[in-house]
């Protein structure tokens, strides 16, 4: 039994969570169109969609499917290759962001993964700051970070990069490699085991659909090369897939995310320099600013840590203490950080206006 389902990443965990549910039927899915799914079951290959009672049920987007979750399903008849999905099995490791352009909704990138690899390419897409970001989110998602430097080849001072990177990340797997020469690909390959699933994260164009490409042996993935005018390459994944690797790894392709807003992070883990600092300053309460025996603003003028990865913690700390609030309270939220309150802020313009009639 199962002998299908093995192959796609199936545990005993999920198993035994399945025999609660008599009649229906195990899957994983594998694609996500909007409201509209592929999955994996033992028979094979079926569409499917959620049941009214689901749908009407959900509290969140949350609530839905994503690529990678476990699935309970009743097929519509028995010669149809279309299924109803009636229930999630829960989720072992969860990749989410806000979603871009709104101020509460959620979208799940990809459930139940082992790995995730953030890709990161060594030429105009290259910035510390967005990867102290991604790294936020992942060790959030319960899954183990390794960060991949996709496009070695065009890096000139490739050393250089490599140190600046193990500045913020934290003793994470750092790999380097190139598509063109295949460097660095049999370290990618030590992370993939046999029934594990893994994740390519990263902005627009950093190269995951050639690197997958690359792992499974063909171009089963849609690719377009770098454009002249920006050193960038271009984004074609347009949909989340779950794929089997010739190794019996499952890995899960994503389309290239122009921003990635936070939903939910583990600043501890990413900024464990900083945190770790501030547990040393004179005053429990200290905003690391003006106040004496302050260990993080000490670390900052010795030269031992950097004011931008400084600004960046502040950044993403004030982004996730906006989670979950509408956009009033998110802009009172922002009003406080500014200013202290509503009030101090009228006052500040009060003051500002009558300076400028002085002049």
């Amino acid at each position: 039994m199962y002998t299908n389902l093995i192959k796609y990443g199936l545990t005993d965990r999920f198993k035994q969570e399945a025999t609660m549910y008599d009649g229906l039927i195990l899957a994983r899915v594998s694609e996500q169109h909007r409201d509209l799914y592929k999955v994996i079951s033992e028979q094979g290959e079926l569409n499917a969609v959620v049941s009214g009672k689901m749908h009407y049920s959900a509290n969140g987007t949350l609530d839905f499917p994503a690529v990678g979750d476990w699935v309970m399903l009743r097929t519509t008849d028995e010669v149809s290759d279309n299924a109803v999905i009636h229930c999630i099995l829960s989720r072992k490791s969860l990749f989410t962001r806000q979603a871009a352009g709104t101020a509460n909704e959620v979208q799940a990138i990809a459930a139940n993964i082992d790995t995730i690899f953030i890709c990161m390419s060594l030429n105009a897409d290259y910035n510390l700051r967005r990867l102290e970001r991604y790294l936020t989110v992942a060790w959030e998602s319960m899954a183990s970070p390794v960060i991949v430097l996709t496009k070695s080849d065009l890096c000139e001072d490739l050393p250089s990069k490599l140190a600046e990177i193990a500045s913020v990340s934290a003793g994470m797997p750092v790999i380097a490699c190139s598509s063109e020469n295949g460097y660095g690909y049999d370290q990618i390959n030590i992370y993939i085991e046999k029934g594990k699933t893994v994740a390519f994260i990263g902005s627009s164009g950093v190269g995951k659909s050639t690197l997958i490409n690359r792992l499974i042996g063909s171009d089963v993935l849609k690719t377009r090369s770098i454009r002249e005018d920006d050193d960038k390459g271009r984004h074609t994944t347009t949909y989340r897939q779950l794929l089997l690797l010739p190794g019996g790894g499952i890995v899960i392709d994503t389309p290239g995310m122009r921003e990635l807003q936070l939903y939910a992070g583990d600043l501890s883990r990413t900024f464990a320099d900083i945190e770790e600092l501030a547990k040393q300053c004179k005053y429990n309460n200290c905003s690391h600013k003006t106040e004496p025996g302050c260990m993080v603003r000490k670390a900052i003028e010795d030269g031992w840590l950097s004011e931008k990865r400084f600004a960046s913690y502040l950044k993403l700390s004030r982004e996730l203490s906006y989670e979950g609030l509408n956009s009033r309270q998110t802009e009172q939220e922002k009003i406080n950080h500014m200013f202290g309150s509503k009030n101090m802020m009228k006052q500040t313009f009060k003051q500002i206006k009558s300076k400028n009639k002085q002049w």
